[in-house]
């Protein structure tokens, strides 16, 4: 024998020493609990609503009030911001990374803005109160939820003009997409997910929620076709996006508004007005809590970035004070002590 053929199986046994490292480093990464990495203060005033997170360019978009802050990821730098809204609540933005769409509830419209200049192209009438937004992909349009009107508005993403006008049976929250054809949406009372169809922009199926009151965040699995939604009472409904079959109901925090799924770890996450963010094992049938993550109080809304498993959130100090009730905001929060607006980034 030749002396390397003698070193062969070395050779062999140190590549599956070399595997089974890096396997075990992997391992480990994947059952490090969760923790706060980092704390970008913003400042400003108001209140807040959703975060959408944009990997291509690495920035986070979040809606604070009366305007969209949009926030360098890697940095942590505050890059300008959309001004003059009366409301802000959902951002979506086009593939091309170019063009982005604002809810501007207070308004009834939709701003589209240019994604570099951070500056308003136009603005689109919609129906009362829109709130949750989509972009679905296989259509090219764009889904606005108008909550007071409990209706959806589809708008063609090129022309930007309205092309239907869908009613719903409720009151929308946050809605998702498989980007195949199909748009999700939780409906607050009566508790359910409502499944339209893209193409024909019709509603096809209405799945209740048992166990579920007052559905508002929703997260999806694109692999497993599955639904998340958060709802009052502490729970998390997991529904078969297919069928609408439920598949288990987890217990998150108290308050959850958002909800986020990372499919590299097959786990689901929930963001809780009580501070708290919990983290559901999607992989087991019980989902179970398998960490509860100490955030900040009114830390109720998140994104998740797919690319990195990065989960971000935001909130502020919040004082004693919390207004009276209106017509247009019946549970009230407590006023956010002004220039502490946070975002908080959460990893392994």
């Amino acid at each position: 024998m030749t002396k390397s053929a003698f070193h062969l199986p070395g050779l062999w046994l140190s590549a599956i020493c070399v595997l089974a490292a890096g396997f075990g480093t992997a391992y480990a990464q994947a059952q490090k609990p969760f923790g706060i990495q980092q704390r970008w203060v913003i400042g400003g005033t108001g209140s807040w609503d959703y975060v959408k997170v944009d990997s291509a360019s690495h920035r986070l978009y979040v809606a604070h009030q009366t305007k969209v802050e949009v926030i360098d990821l890697t940095s942590g730098k505050l890059i300008g911001s959309i001004g003059n809204l009366k409301r802000c609540h959902g951002i979506a933005i086009l593939p091309d990374g170019k063009t982005g769409f604002i809810t501007d509830g207070n308004a009834n419209q939709v701003v589209v803005f240019d994604t570099e200049k951070l500056t308003t192209i136009e603005t689109i009438p919609a129906g009362k109160k829109p709130d949750g937004i989509v972009y679905e992909a296989s259509t090219n349009t764009v889904w606005v939820f108008n909550g007071n009107s409990k209706s959806v508005t589809v708008l063609d993403a090129v022309s930007r003009k309205p092309v239907a006008t869908i009613a719903l049976p409720g009151k929308p929250e946050f809605p998702q997409t498989d980007n195949e054809g199909t748009v999700f949406v939780n409906i607050d009372e009566p508790n359910s997910i409502v499944v339209l169809d893209a193409r024909t922009k019709t509603l096809t199926a209405t799945w209740p929620l048992r166990g579920c009151k007052g559905p508002s965040g929703l997260a999806y699995d694109q692999d497993g076709k599955r639904l998340f939604s958060v709802c009052d009472g502490r729970k998390m409904a997991v529904t078969d996006a297919r069928t609408g079959k439920p598949l288990g109901l987890a217990q998150v925090g108290d308050g959850p508004d958002a909800a986020g799924y990372d499919a590299r770890n097959d786990l689901a996450f929930a963001s809780n007005e009580d501070g708290t963010m919990t983290v559901i094992d999607a992989g087991k049938p019980e989902f179970p809590a398998i960490q509860t993550l100490a955030t900040m109080k009114g830390a109720r809304t998140m994104g998740v970035d797919a690319t990195t498993g990065t989960i971000y959130m935001v909130s502020a100090k919040l004082t004693s004070h919390i207004p009276p009730p209106t017509p247009e905001v019946t549970h009230p929060r407590p006023d956010p002590v002004p220039g502490t607006f946070t975002v908080l980034v959460i990893g392994r």
